[in-house]
């Protein structure tokens, strides 16, 4: 991923989630960079980028080994979708993450996200020991 995809990724976000986020992906990309042992990736097709992944290797944060990988964001343009982008980003992102010596990786997924929950468990993905806890904060 270099400086001159962020429009795109906002593009492919906004036709993804509807919304157009700039200052989001600005910060959170330069946030990535600067933290993350591992590339942000980018796949393109003739020229286009078409999708995204975003991931980190844990540094001991609230005591989380640092053997652990997170899947942080993926996104591919609905026009690519169910092409085998996401897959390729994934492995990819599993190749650098090997390499840094992390052996578990944990995607953040909302458990209402069929779609989601079905591609990460065609790629292997099993239901892990973390879990996942919520606190609303009332107004």
């Amino acid at each position: 991923m270099r400086e001159h995809d962020l429009e795109r990724i906002i593009e492919i976000d906004n036709l993804v989630l509807g919304e157009r986020r700039p200052e989001y992906w600005e910060g959170k990309v330069e946030m990535t960079g600067k933290r993350s042992p591992l590339p942000s990736l980018v796949a393109e097709m003739e020229g286009k980028v078409v999708g995204f992944i975003l991931g980190d290797a844990s540094g001991w944060e609230y005591g989380v080994p640092e053997n652990i990988g997170w899947i942080d964001t993926i996104g591919v343009d609905p026009a690519y979708q169910r092409k085998g982008v996401a897959r390729m980003l994934t492995e990819e992102m599993l190749n650098y993450m090997k390499k840094v010596g992390v052996d578990s990786v944990y995607p953040l997924v909302n458990w209402r996200d069929w779609t989601l929950l079905q591609f990460f468990d065609a790629m292997g993905f099993k239901r892990g020991d973390m879990t996942n806890l919520e606190f609303k904060i009332a107004d």
